[in-house]
């Protein structure tokens, strides 16, 4: 299993990820194949489609950390726990009556705020880190079209969320995760410098466009185990048939097998 990030320490350089590495590789050796002869460019042209072809599916798999360190588990040591994330609050409907069900059965939580969010409602984010829970970097907007930003856009998007939640937590973010998960290649880079660290899942519900409850929780508790990272929104939510945001019918049914199977819930883990 491989070891979650740690954070990156001030001064630290980046290390560019070995798929960054192998793509410069194959420009280089595809303009000194141009150089050296220009009859070979449809090789090289064909090399250069493959290559983009895999940085840009690796863009669109937010489990992958081969554009730099990821979380999707918790660390080996953290036998017997899973975490449970919310992203996209906080919302002044849904995040109270999940902050009441988690208090209900003792539970703790990760949420990955959206900044504008936050700044809209700083008494919500006050409440949930007063409950006990951590508050993480969602982005400032939220925008859809993140991973297609260029570096200056996600560091603005980044910086943004940060300094809106250090004021309204209390505490800088240490975390951040990208909107869908899709990010490109410059967040790494962009998240070293900051000190932050990315972090994924495990298990997703769909329960921001799936109203279904019973197809929601199947997808999350199906082989839930030890490490796994859970991932619900308290934001942007799907709703169940009659109106309820689907989260609030699954999210009991999720911590009580949770608890049937001697699990118990955990934050992600903290800067040592």
């Amino acid at each position: 299993m491989p070891e979650p990030p740690s954070a990156p320490r001030p001064g630290t350089p980046w290390r560019t990820p070995p798929l960054l590495r192998l793509t410069a590789g194959v420009h280089a050796a595809g303009a000194a194949a141009l150089a050296l002869s220009p009859s070979s460019w449809p090789l090289v042209a064909a090399a250069l489609i493959a290559n983009h072809a895999a940085v840009c599916g690796t863009v669109m798999t937010p489990k992958s950390r081969l554009l730099g360190p990821n979380l999707s588990r918790l660390p080996p040591d953290a036998k017997g726990r899973v975490a449970l994330t919310f992203d996209d609050g906080p919302d002044p409907e849904v995040t109270p009556a999940v902050l009441d069900l988690l208090a209900e059965r003792r539970a703790r939580a990760t949420f990955f705020c959206i900044g504008r969010r936050a700044e809209e409602h700083p008494e919500l984010v006050q409440e949930i880190v007063a409950r006990g829970h951590r508050v993480e970097n969602h982005t400032y907007r939220h925008p859809r079209a993140f991973a297609f930003y260029g570096p200056r856009s996600q560091a603005a998007e980044v910086d943004r969320a940060q300094d809106v939640l250090e004021e309204t937590a209390g505490r800088r973010p240490q975390w951040f995760r990208a909107p869908a998960g899709f990010r490109n290649v410059w967040l790494g880079r962009i998240l070293h410098e900051r000190g932050l660290r990315l972090a994924s899942w495990t298990r997703r519900g769909y329960d921001t466009v799936d109203g279904n409850p019973s197809r929601v929780a199947r997808r999350l508790l199906s082989r839930l185990s030890s490490g796994d990272v859970a991932l619900l929104h308290d934001g942007s939510v799907a709703r169940a048939p009659g109106g309820r945001p689907v989260v609030l019918e699954v999210l009991p049914r999720l911590l009580d097998v949770v608890a049937a199977r001697g699990l118990s819930t955990d934050f992600l883990p903290a800067e040592s």
